[in-house]
């Protein structure tokens, strides 16, 4: 049984700081996707498909996107979740546009953008979950449903991910496609092994 009295309330610095390291690793992550063509789940998987379509950017469509999420997140989870939220989506639009400004690839194998980009989403979102934070869209209600229902978020997740995914095949190349089945399971593997009700007493 869980001693909530031990719970260690995170400050809005500590919030702050973990929204400014998370962001930049999903960012980093997208961009290995990106950069590779391929994709991952959830709203930003949404936001890769209508960018291949489109030749939008990232940014505005991820943004865009999570706009409609916000009134169930304020509904269900608090106006201080929400507004975390916003600010990382936020930070995520933006520095998806500009990091690949920064950073240029000659060549980059795309097995290791899959795993790697995985890696880098999947640790960024731990972080935004365990500071009450998200990145809008399906993790909002992946997070409500593990508060109110104890499914697992990851597990949850992992099942959206791969419908989402699958939906690729009408756009990319068959094996890009199972290059993002396979780092969409490895960003899930780190939410499932890693993000467990209990486990991590910190709240904001």
């Amino acid at each position: 049984m869980i001693d909530k009295s031990s719970n260690q309330q995170h400050s809005l610095l500590e919030d702050a700081l973990a929204l400014l390291t998370a962001t930049p690793l999903v960012a980093l992550g997208i961009t290995f996707y990106s950069q590779a063509e391929l994709l991952t789940g959830s709203t930003a998987g949404l936001a890769f498909l209508i960018k291949y379509l489109t030749e939008w950017g990232f940014g505005p469509v991820f943004f865009m996107l999570n706009l409609p999420f916000y009134l169930l997140a304020y509904l269900q989870m608090g106006w201080k979740f929400t507004l975390r939220t916003f600010c990382a989506v936020g930070l995520v639009s933006l520095l998806t546009e500009i990091t690949p400004i920064w950073i240029q690839f000659e060549y980059l194998n795309p097995i290791y953008a899959a795993a790697l980009g995985g890696m880098c989403l999947g640790l960024g979102m731990l972080l935004l979950f365990r500071h009450r934070a998200s990145l809008g869209g399906i993790n909002i209600l992946a997070l409500y449903l593990q508060d109110r229902f104890n499914i697992r978020a990851g597990k949850f997740q992992m099942g959206v991910d791969l419908v989402i995914v699958m939906l690729a095949i009408m756009v990319l190349p068959l094996d890009k496609v199972l290059l993002s089945i396979t780092g969409a399971a490895v960003l899930n593997m780190i939410l499932t092994l890693n993000h467990k009700q209990g486990r991590y007493q910190g709240i904001s």
